[in-house]
């Protein structure tokens, strides 16, 4: 796995138009170009997606909107801003990815693609993972960030992971999304921060990842010896003389391990005595 971090002025621009103001300075702007260039600005929306499928080389067809709001002293600012923080994503990534590249392959066991995250200022508060047809590049528009960088790219792979499985098994959406929570939100933040984050995600999907979880340590190859340690760990408790040990699952990679829960369910969600100590 491979990601690069770029800022790109014309995703920038586009996300500062279309995004909610994050400045005054820039409302007003936003307003005088409503107001001067009310078809221009609209013609300007259908650009995202033209972005995204080739951002080094995208031009616009009328480049009078961009212009403007690369030559404003605010997107001066803001675009150095964004550089900065594009910085600290890369700092953060260059200094953990000996750790977080071998993890994440022992957790998924698939290849990930390399990505392209296009940085925007954070004050944007967006994660834009538009898919265009035909694309040159894996990419994602980011613009969030965390008090805890090691939570930034946590958050920022869990999306990433989210993307590659965009679509599988989409009868089945909860359980893989569940599945992709155990995997990145849980194990693999867990491992980077060395500290347990099993009771973090969304909790509508509570229950459900509570229910995966003992087929899930042993995906991860957790002997039966070893699952008090991880239930003290996780403060997920659970009867083991209830579950047939599933030794198969830890030689699989994750679409087999969610094509297991999806084929199992029915026995997997009866299954009640599941308890948070």
């Amino acid at each position: 796995m491979n990601l690069k971090f770029a800022v790109n002025d014309y995703i920038l621009v586009w996300n500062l138009l279309f995004q909610a103001s994050i400045s005054e300075p820039v409302h007003t702007l936003k307003q005088k170009l409503w107001i001067n260039y009310k078809k221009k600005y609209n013609d300007t929306f259908k650009d995202n997606a033209l972005i995204l499928k080739d951002p080094k080389n995208f031009i616009p067809d009328d480049d009078t909107i961009y212009n403007i709001m690369m030559e404003n002293q605010t997107f001066a600012s803001i675009h150095k801003n964004t550089e900065k923080f594009r910085i600290e994503l890369l700092k953060t990534w260059d200094e953990n990815k000996k750790k977080i590249v071998p993890e994440l392959k022992e957790i998924l066991r698939f290849q990930i693609k390399e990505y392209h995250i296009l940085v925007v200022d954070p004050k944007l508060d967006i994660i834009d993972k538009t898919i265009s047809k035909g694309g040159k590049v894996n990419t994602i528009v980011w613009g969030k960030k965390y008090k805890d960088p090691i939570k930034t790219i946590v958050e920022l792979i869990y999306e990433i992971i989210k993307k590659e499985l965009r679509g599988y098994q989409d009868s089945y959406k909860d359980i893989v999304k569940a599945v992709i929570e155990l995997a990145i939100l849980n194990e693999f933040h867990t491992r980077m921060s060395k500290t347990s984050h099993y009771l973090t995600g969304d909790p509508a999907l509570k229950f459900l990842k509570r229910q995966i979880y003992p087929y899930w340590l042993m995906y991860l190859g957790v002997t039966k010896e070893e699952m008090l340690n991880y239930m003290m760990r996780d403060k997920i408790a659970f009867d083991l003389d209830q579950y047939t040990y599933e030794r198969k699952l830890s030689k699989v990679n994750l679409y087999t391990f969610i094509d297991f829960c999806i084929k199992n369910q029915k026995h997997i969600v009866k299954i009640n005595e599941l308890e948070i100590i």
